[in-house]
This record gives C-alpha cells, structure tokens and sequence, in this order.
C-alpha cells in the first residue's frame, strides 16, 4: 500500500488518512512514487528506496551539475584564429546552440575583419572522439544525434521537397552538399535526419554552413570544400576574434528540458568533463563529475548513471534520489514545461514511463510540492497518477 512518511506529515498535509484505492492499484512492484511537501518532507511514498530506471528526467540532473560547476550566466564561447596561410580555423568548445541564425551573426562579424580566406579547417579536439553514449545508436533519428565540440544545428538537417527537388525546412537553413548526399541515400522525402557518427561529416556539415555564410556576406573563399583540422598544436596563428553565445546557460537548460533534447544534455556531460576535469572532454570525465556532484553536494551516494540525457537503461536512481535533485532544482522550475499549475519534465523509454516535477498549489511559485513517478512496468502511464497525486492535494486545501 502507499503510506505517509509519518502520522504527523499525514495530518498537517490534511489529507485524509486513507488513499483512494484508485491510486494504490496504479502502483505495481515495479514502480516508485513520492510526493514531498515544499520542505521537502515525504507525504506520500511507496517503493521509493528502489532503484529506478529514470528515463529522460535524469536531465534534471544533468542541468544541476552544470548549473553548479559552470554558473546560470555562462555563454559557451568559439574561437576563430587565421594563420599565414590564410586559413580560417574554427576552434569550437561544445557550444550546443551552434545554429544556423547564431553562425551567420558570427559572419557577419567576420566579414568585417576578413576580406578572402583561402579554406575553413575545424579544430574540434576540445571533445575526444569518438563519443560513446550508452543506449544511444547510429539510426537517423534526432535523438540518436551525434555529439562533438564543434557542431551545428544539432547535426541535423530538416528538408522538404518542394515541385521534386529538395530544399530546406527551414527558411534560415541553406540545403547544403552533404546534407543533399546524405538526404538522397535515405529515400525520405520529408523529415529530419542526422548526420553520421563519421566525425569527418561532422566538421564537413559545419564548414560547409560557415562558408555558406562567409560568402554570402562578402568573404571570398579560395577553397570552398571545407577540410578537417589537420594543423600540428604549435602552428603559429592569430586570434581574430572570440565569441561568446548569444544564448546563457539557463536559456541552453530552458531548451534541453523543453524539448529534452538528448545532444544538449551529452554536450553539458562534455563540457563538464573537459572543464572541471581536463581537456578534452569524454563521456567518462563528465560522468565522473555527475557523480561527485550527487555525492558532496546532494548526498547521493549510491547511483548509477552512465551519461546525461536518460537514454540509456542502464541509468539507474531511487525516488529520494530523485527528490533531493528535485528540491536543488527548486530555483529553476520555471525551465521545466508547466501545464495547469504542474511544472513537470517526463521520460519515455520503451515499456518505461517517468514523470516529476512540482505542483504549483497557488500559481505563485511558492508552494511548490515535488512530486516524483516512475512507472518500470510496460503500458503504466504516468498521467493518471500526477492527476490523482494533484487532486489529493487541492482536496486537502
């Protein structure tokens, strides 16, 4: 049965002292439910202490972390160096809203300070390759996109066709060369694909967009194919200028959680390993960082998490876990998406479904009860049970 934390909390909570049989038969042995009042007391708890499988609500994690070892105000910078030879090289830092309206400002601002290149290199070292993320596959599909410190629009490309030919879905978007070969092996029509985990299509993509650019803002390119960066570390180069995204950490986690985005997340993990570790960033160093975070700053001691963005199942936290990360998160609700008072980030696996956020009891932002569900039982929706867990509370006053 789900039971009160304590006699105490039951009462002072006004609920009553037992629960519609509706909500006990929603929650199998292989599902956990909590729900804490805004101190972060439990009120309601059943196989919270069991390790779940998360799901996509791990990014909450993820967005603490980075939060707390970056800062809400940190702006991901790329550099931009040219040499004696006239090349234009692209030192790229994971910045993960590297879109096509945020490289054509960069253009811009570059085509006052270069007049003819002879070719675009990317330095894309700041990540090791390849990235690994457990759980993730090499399909076409957005959430299996591949991540790199220099890559744009996500590494994907949306297209329509349009009287037969293919153009792009997106008005800010050129349809560039290897977009068009890679579209034409897939047979779509319509739709949106990622590019390959083959890192060389990676920086291609993105010297292709910043040539695009350049020439259309008056940059003459001697070399218009893009090459990867093959430059030894010690070559001599100028800096000509370093920018600083448009877009904050908070505006980045906003995105991630509003569309759980699986790239942003891996890109924090990145980031986070090559900062608060050591260049270049892996998967293992940003886990690494995960760890030390939920242990000495949300005394989590025992979990297991193997990468940021809940698509692997082998991502592994208890309901209390998921609380404590909760009740940090708390000066950041507003970011999760909101529907009728109930702040909220879910994940779906195949057979899982996972839920948790907070009930905005007052529409103020200051009572708000966390709530947390994880249904490990194959066809379980979590729906019902938040519409149970909120109907409780409005109940009880």
């Amino acid at each position: 049965m789900i039971v009160f934390q304590s006699p105490a909390i039951a009462s002072s909570s006004g609920l009553p002292s037992s629960l519609p049989a509706e909500l006990t038969q929603q929650i199998g042995p292989n599902d956990s439910v909590l729900l804490a009042d805004p101190n972060g007391n439990l009120i309601i708890r059943k196989n919270e202490d069991q390790k779940r499988v998360p799901a996509s609500t791990l990014k909450v994690l993820t967005a603490l972390a980075a939060f707390h070892y970056l800062g809400p105000f940190y702006r991901y910078p790329t550099e931009f160096y040219t040499d004696n030879l006239q090349h234009l090289i692209i030192k790229g830092f994971g910045d993960p809203l590297l879109i096509s309206e945020e490289v054509e400002a960069i253009c811009i601002h570059l085509s006052k300070r270069l007049k003819r290149i002879t070719a675009v290199l990317i330095d894309d070292r700041y990540f090791s390759q390849p990235v690994r993320i457990h759980g993730r596959t090499s399909s076409l599909e957005p959430y299996d996109a591949p991540n790199g410190a220099l890559g744009v629009n996500f590494n994907t490309v949306f297209f329509k066709t349009e009287n037969g030919i293919l153009v792009s879905g997106e008005p800010q978007t050129p349809l560039l060369p290897l977009a068009v070969s890679k579209i034409r092996k897939t047979g779509m029509s319509e739709g949106r694909i990622t590019l390959s985990h083959d890192q060389g299509d990676i920086r291609t993509y993105a010297g292709e967009m910043f040539s695009f650019f350049l020439g259309k803002h008056g940059v003459t390119l001697s070399v218009q194919a893009p090459a990867a960066m093959v430059k030894p570390l010690d070559a001599p180069s100028t800096l000509v200028y370093r920018h600083a995204s448009r877009f904050t950490l908070e505006s980045v986690v906003h995105k991630l959680l509003q569309f759980s985005n699986n790239y942003i997340a891996n890109q924090l993990v990145l980031t986070l390993g090559a900062v608060c570790e050591s260049a270049p960033g892996t998967v293992s160093k940003g886990m690494a960082v995960l760890d030390a975070y939920s242990a000495i700053q949300l005394g989590i001691e025992d979990i297991d998490v193997v990468e940021g963005s809940g698509i692997s199942r082998l991502n592994r936290i208890r309901a209390t876990d998921m609380l404590k990360m909760l009740v940090a998160f708390k000066p950041y609700y507003y970011l999760l998406k909101e529907k009728g008072g109930q702040y909220f980030k879910t994940g779906t696996l195949s057979g899982i479904r996972t839920r948790v956020g907070y009930f905005d009891l007052h529409g103020d932002g200051k009572s708000l009860y966390p709530f947390v569900i994880f249904m490990n039982t194959r066809g379980k929706r979590t729906e019902p049970v938040a519409s149970l867990l909120e109907s409780l509370l409005r109940d009880a006053g």
